[in-house]
């Protein structure tokens, strides 16, 4: 190390806006204080142009004081804001949040609600086979919210993509059903949830062959024709299954070239009719299924990719967290943890991200371009001389 040097800026954790000029993106640390732990974000854009980012945060995951929160980054401005909570059972651990856009300009809160853990609570028993998914909703853009209802009562139902609205009008809701057994979450199945009549009644279709494929990431390439990307909980690859009717019928999941790690992932549709898909980019085992699921600890690095054919090839890819840069079956292990990451387009074409940082300790915040992924050029928002400009 030279005797003297001049030290590089740190992005600071309350929520403002960095421009990194190498590597051509804002980023930010949302702020998470009073909370130890924070996991599970998701991203929207209300009709005015703000966006929100709503996570899970608490002591730790699965304990009675893990509610919902959620911060706000208004148009035009360059910070986001301190967590309001959003939900507080006290009875029940709430947990993986979406947010969904009605398109009569309500907005839905989604969550999963399950038994609290206590220190009695064997540490190798999950009890997400006690969830509910329940839904809160705002008529001021998230400003305020109503109370909470139970949408979904099958015990065992978990979430994590919004509801999606395909070309046809109808509803598509991907969810899985935790089970109480000896498999650590590999007997879990994907079920998708359909209403015709803007959420006001809903059926169910299981996918077939899906025990261990989860977290099903539904995008419409065409009219009707669906996709559904999955995490696997024996960390090998990313599934893929189809859907030629509007997500009736749905095709025994294959794997996918992408690896996986038996983490959360997220795909959308982009402006330019690719498959956008942001995960973490490694995996620790070949076998597509097994008595038990993997649980790796390893949890970095998190890519970015991109498919011009529905899903089936991802010829590029970036990644956009190094975490500490560990690599090497012995090494990467030192990385701490960057997980659960979403994303979503803004209508100015602008790709938002957000993961939980650092071993949970926050949500990191990035706005990059589908360029950018490319390896292109510019960030939007960034003018010709360089000179830095707020994104939104």
């Amino acid at each position: 190390m030279p005797r003297t040097f001049v030290e590089l800026p740190t992005v600071t954790n309350d929520g403002t806006l960095y421009y990194d000029r190498a590597l051509d993106r804002v980023e930010a640390l949302i702020p998470n204080a009073p909370y130890r732990s924070c996991h599970a974000a998701d991203l929207l854009e209300t009709e005015n142009g703000d966006l929100l980012c709503v996570w899970f945060a608490g002591s730790q995951e699965g304990y009675a004081d893990i509610s919902i929160v959620g911060s706000r980054l208004k148009a035009g401005e360059s910070q986001w804001s301190e967590p309001v909570k959003l939900t507080d059972d006290p009875l029940r651990s709430e947990q993986n949040p979406s947010l969904f856009q009605h398109p009569n300009g309500d907005l839905w809160l989604m969550y999963t609600a399950q038994e609290a853990r206590t220190d009695a609570t064997p540490k190798d028993l999950s009890l997400q086979f006690t969830a509910v998914i329940r839904r809160k909703i705002s008529h001021d853009q998230g400003r305020t919210w109503g109370p909470a209802e139970t949408m979904f009562d099958h015990p065992g139902s978990f979430c994590r993509q919004k509801i999606q609205v395909l070309k046809s009008g109808r509803w598509i809701f991907g969810n899985w059903y935790c089970s109480d057994d000896k498999t650590r979450h590999g007997s879990d199945i994907t079920v998708f949830h359909l209403s015709d009549d803007q959420g006001m009644t809903w059926r169910t279709v299981e996918l077939p062959g899906s025990a261990g494929r989860v977290h099903a990431n539904v995008v419409e390439n065409a009219p009707g024709q669906l996709i559904a990307l999955m995490r696997s909980r024996f960390a090998d690859r990313i599934w893929l299954s189809e859907s030629g009717d509007n997500g009736e019928h749905w095709t025994i999941p294959v794997r996918t070239e992408l690896r996986n790690n038996n983490a959360s992932i997220s795909a959308i549709r982009l402006q330019s009719g690719a498959v956008g898909l942001i995960y973490n980019d490694v995996a620790f085992s070949e076998e597509p299924s097994a008595p038990q699921a993997l649980w790796p600890r390893q949890r970095c690095p998190v890519t970015v990719a991109l498919s011009e054919d529905g899903g089936h090839t991802w010829p590029w890819r970036r990644i956009i967290e190094h975490g500490e840069g560990f690599t090497g079956p012995w090494n990467d292990i030192n990385n701490r943890r960057y997980e659960y990451p979403v994303m979503m387009q803004g209508r100015d074409g602008v790709i938002h991200a957000a993961w939980s940082w650092g071993s949970r300790s926050n949500i990191r915040y990035m706005a990059v371009t589908e360029d950018w992924i490319r390896g292109e050029k510019i960030l939007k928002g960034i003018d010709d001389q360089g000179e830095n400009v707020c994104i939104r």
